[in-house]
């Protein structure tokens, strides 16, 4: 999914700390669960078929109402894929009319000019096309599907040549990690406004993969990479489904005797790592209400709750909002603030979404 967030697509907000209010401020809507595609790390485990008791143009109006009640968040428009819903530029287009920042993640194969005019013109602000090969063998292959990789670069050359900003999202696995330089000068030269990585949490497909999946070495090292490039691109970079990135940007700045600001680290020195639970939800074709797509944990359901309710009351979020409930290494860290692990990964590998990141090779400098 897009996770787009100046705001851009996919999510940033200001480090929350425990006990305090937690502003809204992106939710990932998976506005259809039917997709042309048959990704091997589909959270969804999405098919090309239609999926019953998906909210109706009706019910989605007035999730986008419950929601601008909350506040004004980035709301992403995913999937599946999202093109293939009839109502869709409705949907962005009344979001937009009310004063939400409407964003979109198709998977590329489908934009063409007539529907990328009608993205632009029902208010979405941004497109988040992924890929996970630097070339159409290895994005196919990742794909499931024969042409994913040509699709989606004429998509994007589409989308660039009307205007529309895009952002290019990359899953990074074993099968991947070669080729992330060659994705992000693919990135450069397509005319991307931003380069995010996610690294594979493995859910739905995912757990199908999970030996591709790159081991906590490789994980920091990657981070590290991702971190050199910030002075070399004039791209947005984002680290996501990666929050050690935000610890290891502070140690990477101290290191340089530089402190994190604004001004010197941009958005990256005002977001956190995992947002789960506090600046960010998603809500699932049906109306399932979660922390974050890839945690499977159900926090209510918009066809029977309000959103505010679900949103200010749930113990699920209520209990990642105070990072000191965070057990093992994860609760005793000096980065838990600015990073918390993946809660998502933690529940896959434990049971438990407040254990400890499985795949983080920092050890606290305090211990209990």
């Amino acid at each position: 999914m897009v996770h787009p967030h100046g705001t851009h697509p996919p999510g940033h907000g200001a480090p929350q700390s425990a006990g305090k209010n937690n502003t809204l401020r992106l939710v990932a809507w998976e506005t259809t669960r039917r997709c042309n595609l048959t990704c091997k790390h589909c959270r969804a485990a999405a098919e090309d078929h239609v999926y019953e008791d998906e909210l109706t143009t009706e019910e989605s109006f007035r999730l986008l109402d419950q929601i601008r009640e909350v506040g004004q968040p980035i709301i992403i428009l995913t999937g599946g894929e999202p093109l293939l819903r009839d109502d869709i530029f409705d949907i962005a287009a009344y979001g937009d009319k009310i004063g939400l920042r409407m964003v979109m993640a198709p998977n590329g194969t489908l934009l063409n000019e007539d529907n990328v005019v009608r993205l632009m013109q029902s208010g979405i602000k941004r497109i988040s096309v992924s890929l996970d090969g630097a070339t159409a063998a290895s994005h196919d292959a990742f794909r499931g599907l024969d042409g994913a990789f040509d699709g989606a670069v004429n998509g994007i050359k589409i989308a660039k040549a009307a205007g529309l900003e895009f952002q290019i999202n990359t899953v990074i696995t074993k099968t991947n990690l070669d080729e992330i330089p060659a994705i992000l000068a693919l990135a450069e030269s397509l005319g991307a406004a931003a380069h995010h990585i996610f690294l594979l949490v493995p859910t739905g497909r995912g757990k199908y993969i999970v030996d591709t999946a790159i081991d906590a070495k490789e994980y920091e090292e990657t981070l590290n990479w991702f971190y050199d490039q910030r002075d070399k691109t004039s791209l947005q970079l984002k680290a996501t489904c990666a929050p050690h990135y935000y610890r290891i940007l502070r140690q990477r700045a101290k290191a340089e005797g530089k402190k994190v600001t604004f001004e010197t680290h941009g958005l990256d020195a005002v977001t956190r790592g995992c947002l789960a639970g506090t600046g960010f939800c998603f809500i699932s074709h049906v109306g399932r209400v979660q922390t974050c797509g890839f945690l499977d944990v159900t926090c209510g359901n918009i066809k029977t709750q309000h959103f505010k309710d679900v949103w200010e009351n749930s113990d699920v979020f209520n209990t990642l909002r105070d990072f000191n409930n965070l057990e093992p290494k994860c609760g005793i860290c000096e980065y838990k603030q600015v990073c918390g692990g993946c809660r998502a990964r933690a529940y896959e590998a434990t049971g438990n979404y407040l254990a400890e990141e499985p795949l983080c090779t920092y050890q606290p400098s305090r211990q209990k």
